[in-house]
This record gives C-alpha cells, structure tokens and sequence, in this order.
C-alpha cells in the first residue's frame, strides 16, 4: 500500500472512502507512549537505577526486533525487584501524563456511540486510573505481585492469563466486539508499538501513534505530528 499524506503529520492508507466515527462501535487503545506520554516500566526501573537496561529491552521489542514480548517482559520485571509502591506512586503523580487529543478523542467517540477499551502490555496500577480519569468502558493489563510494599519481579496470575501480550490485546479486541455484538470491522485499534500489530491486524480502521517504523508502515493512519485527536480529521464525528 502507498501511504498518502493526508495533511502534515498524518497518513493515510488502504483506503479512499471517507469515513464516519459512528460507522465504528469500539476503539481499542494501547496505553503506554499512546494514551500516555510514558513507558511505565523504564520509569519505575529508574527508581532503583535500571531504567537504561529496562529501556533497551522496551525499545527493541516495541521497535519488533525483540519478537517474543512475554520473554522480554520477564527480563524487564525481574529488574523491577524491590522497588516500592511508594515509588510507584511517584512515577504516577511525577512522571505520567495523558498524551494530548486523548480526552477530545474518547469524548468524540462516545458520543458518536462507540465503547472505549484500554489494553497494555503495562501495569494496573497506572491502567485502571488512567482508566478512571478518561472515562474508558473497560481496561484489561498486568497486575504487579507485590510482597510486603515492594514489587517481587513477577505477575500475578488473572481469571484470563498473566500477561497481556500482542495475541491477548487481539484477543481482547475480539472478545469485547462479540460482547458487544459487533463486527471486528466496526472496531478502531490504536497503538505505537510491534506488540499492538497483532489487534491493530484485526480492527476495521487501524491506527499508529507516533509510532516504530513497523507500525507506522502497516497501519491504515499513522499520526506522527500533534494528539490522537488528529484521527478526527480522517474519522469524522
């Protein structure tokens, strides 16, 4: 497919129809470096020094040269040894930021109709408030294993599975559509990095985020200047 610019910044591909925001019923996002200005992962590696091992790790698996996200996520937890929840919460209150367009957009899409669903490869203790302040329908991530106010390094098992990786986002995606009734064609995903392909290959209108290469090439919009609500001018409300 040859992108065409659609105006500074923003991509468009695979497709020539306009289309409408209520044409979709759900838009899935990813979290961390799309809904959010951070990595949550390399920030709380920072709080005992490690966040350069911890970012290499990141970036070589959102870029895709790391093809095994579960394997490289162990690697990162078993960094995060130690670290407390107080540090958790500075990173949070400190470091964490809603990335610009994420309100607008989220508010455009549920008042066209849409439901909304956060879901990372990150942690719940950023997800559900992030979930909380945005107004989002539903949110599914890792959940840490703490030991006495410290992270143990590892997850704690959930009703669906430990960790929540390229094939669960899909899965995920899926699952919510059929919940709701709908067709994946009806579905928006959002996301930056190799490990959101797999949901983004799935959705009716997929869209990268100021995104790796990989994702950027293969999504149907790729926004690479100014806030998610940039989709607006591609999805009209």
């Amino acid at each position: 497919m040859t992108a065409i610019e659609h105006s500074p910044g923003l991509m468009v591909q695979g497709f020539t129809a306009p289309l409408k925001l209520n044409d979709f019923k759900l838009i899935a996002f990813d979290m961390d470096s799309t809904l959010i200005s951070i990595e949550c992962i390399d920030e709380i590696a920072d709080a005992v020094g490690r966040k350069a091992q911890v970012a290499a790790i990141t970036e070589a698996a959102m870029r895709g040269e790391i093809t095994d996200f579960r394997e490289s996520l162990r690697r990162r937890l078993a960094l995060l040894q130690g670290v407390t929840l107080a540090d958790m919460e500075r990173v949070y209150t400190e470091r964490l930021q809603i990335n610009p367009g994420a309100a607008e957009l989220i508010a455009a899409c549920q008042k066209a109709g849409l439901k909304v669903l956060l879901v990372s490869g990150g942690f719940t203790f950023f997800a559900n408030r992030v979930k909380a302040r945005l107004n989002i329908d539903f949110a599914k991530s890792n959940q840490l294993e703490v030991a006495a106010g410290a992270l143990t390094g590892g997850l704690v098992m959930q009703s669906w599975g430990d960790i929540c990786d390229g094939e669960e986002k899909r899965r995920t995606v899926l699952e919510v559509a059929s919940l709701l009734g709908i067709e994946p064609v009806q579905c928006i995903a959002m996301g930056d990095g190799a490990n959101d392909l797999p949901m983004m290959g799935a959705a009716g209108l997929s869209v990268a985020y100021h995104a790796k290469p990989k994702v950027r090439e293969q999504a149907m919009v790729a926004i690479n200047e100014g806030g998610l609500d940039r989709l607006l001018e591609v999805v009209k409300p």
